[in-house]
């Protein structure tokens, strides 16, 4: 499959994700427990990634397959990562309001390309880096709102460690990401093994946070178990699928492609969102938006366009084989 149906089909389960979660709630609250997402989406990648693990081992040869304990303690690490990342975001919101902290979380997208650059050694054109820094403009430009707004303001008056933590959590992000494509990369692996070692440390990860919900509230609500689907709806479901279905993606790209084809997927798809939004939830298109998306297309091109379709070369002068028999022919005649 080509990458960029791939990116493409990512885009459009990212810019669902939020559709959905929000279609999710009844009277602006979720009638379930928003935590069981992500612990039902590790499951049902798992179960996915064995399918197609144990479908891959029926043919000739089998899939290759490392299992050497040095190799499979790589795999938690992202997980680590990423609940890290989570407590961060948190710490984060307590010094920043939200509309602060999406336009600091665009940071991740420079961070990626540093991150891409220092640890797998991915050596990016200057028109390349240029990209990425109109993309993080691009996506901020979309989300910042009118200047005569309060928002605007509180934009730079968040006290430091709201912005240090922001810079953290973006470059946690970022090596999350950059980490896991070193993973999928290191070896020539199964991809559904690979995906099968990621997914067992994440369900065990969020099933521990979980219980670690349970014993903040006291067993209040009885252990996570006998809660998991109290409240689901078909849009529920709906949300879980999308959600494991866009990790399943992901990992594909980063095994075929690389993490700056995510980082343009899932801008993209925040674009998109907004862009539905304003028909599905009567959202307000605003000039920073229109100009954002202009922005980002243009950084899409230069990324990924060929270096002739960007910059004007001069076609090479070819010499006529004819002329040059003739000039030869030539100067043996005046000898």
């Amino acid at each position: 499959m080509k990458w960029y149906l791939v990116a493409s089909l990512l885009t459009i389960l990212t810019s669902s994700q939020g559709i959905l979660t929000t279609l999710s709630q009844t009277n602006g609250k979720y009638k379930y427990d928003y935590a069981t997402i992500p612990f039902l989406a590790e499951v049902f990648k798992l179960i996915v990634s064995s399918v197609f693990l144990w479908r891959e081992r029926k043919k000739s040869p089998p899939p290759k397959m490392t299992t050497d304990w040095k190799s499979v303690r790589l795999f938690p690490i992202p997980s680590v990562i990423y609940l890290i990342h989570n407590n961060v975001q948190f710490a984060t919101l307590m010094y920043v309001d939200t509309s602060t902290y999406q336009i600091m979380g665009n940071l991740k997208i420079v961070t990626t390309g540093i991150l891409f650059r220092l640890f797998l050694k991915k050596k990016l054109s200057n028109l390349q880096w240029m990209a990425i820094v109109l993309l993080a403009v691009g996506t901020t430009t979309s989300q910042v709102k009118g200047c005569g707004e309060a928002s605007c303001d509180s934009l730079f008056s968040a006290p430091i460690q709201g912005y240090m933590l922001g810079i953290l959590s973006a470059c946690l992000s970022a090596l999350a990401g950059v980490y896991t494509e070193f993973l999928m990369k290191k070896n020539n692996d199964s991809l559904y093994w690979q995906n099968l070692q990621l997914y067992t440390f994440g369900s065990i990860f969020n099933m521990a946070r979980l219980v670690v919900d349970d014993f903040r509230g006291g067993f209040e609500k009885g252990p996570w178990w006998q809660r998991l689907f109290n409240g689901y709806s078909i849009t529920t479901w709906l949300v879980v699928l999308n959600l494991g279905s866009t990790g399943l993606l992901v990992s594909w790209l980063m095994k075929y492609a690389d993490n700056i084809v995510k980082v343009y997927s899932t801008s993209m798809a925040m674009l998109l969102t907004m862009v539905l939004s304003v028909f599905l939830f009567s959202f307000k298109p605003t000039l920073q938006l229109f100009l954002g998306i202009i922005v980002c297309m243009m950084s899409l091109h230069m990324y990924f366009a060929p270096p002739h379709m960007l910059v004007d070369i001069p076609p090479a002068i070819k010499s006529d084989p004819e002329s040059l028999v003739n000039v030869l022919v030539d100067r043996k005649t005046d000898s």
